[in-house]
């Protein structure tokens, strides 16, 4: 069955939801120019609530390998994903690692055969925006990524276009984040449901 990781979580209402309806994964943007933003600490509070076989996912921007490792302690976060332009070195640093990567079109897939990762994940390139952003990309270069692991296939998905997403590209795991927002760091619950049913039914 796919899993699906709600990303940009900020709050103990939507995370609870969440799981509720299905998530396998949770995301927690630690990224200070993110409007998703959270601070280790609430992120702590919010991952002392779930209950166990969760996995809890904790977003860097080009961060420094000791604020990652403090950051962790504090959160009680279990996997790392590394959202800015992290050499494959410091992505070998940490268990668990997903590797985000922005694509505009297959030349884009290069830098994945230099990283070894636990996911590979795909968003939409944005010239300023470390993802969030709501934009869709060719479909057809997340097939082509599968060759080099696991694929997390992330950018512009929403409860309309999921089913069709995952039956096309059939990835590891999709990722969604502004499109089952109400605003930006609250999530839709309606949309939330939809999302990850739609997502689960195919297999």
């Amino acid at each position: 069955m796919i899993r699906v990781k709600i990303c940009g979580i900020t709050n103990m209402e939507d995370a609870t939801a969440a799981v509720g309806f299905g998530a396998d994964a949770l995301g927690f943007v630690f990224y200070e120019k993110s409007p998703r933003h959270v601070t280790p600490e609430t992120a702590a509070g919010i991952i002392r609530g779930l209950p166990p076989f969760v996995t809890t996912v904790g977003v860097f921007v080009n961060e420094q390998e000791t604020v990652i490792n403090q950051t962790r302690e504090i959160a009680g976060i279990g996997v790392v994903q590394l959202h800015g332009n992290e050499t494959p070195e410091m992505a070998t640093l940490w268990p668990q690692v997903i590797k985000a990567f922005r694509v505009r079109d297959f030349t884009d897939l290069r830098p994945l055969a230099e990283f070894r990762v636990s996911a590979y994940l795909l968003d939409a390139y944005s010239e300023d925006t470390f993802g969030g952003t709501g934009k869709l990309f060719n479909w057809e270069i997340a097939m082509v990524a599968r060759q080099f692991g696991h694929v997390i296939l992330s950018g512009g998905l929403n409860p309309d276009n999921i089913e069709a997403a995952v039956r096309k590209v059939s990835p590891y795991a999709v990722d969604v984040s502004s499109g089952v927002e109400a605003s930006k760091g609250k999530k839709d619950h309606a949309k939330l449901r939809h999302f990850i049913e739609r997502a689960k039914k195919i297999y």
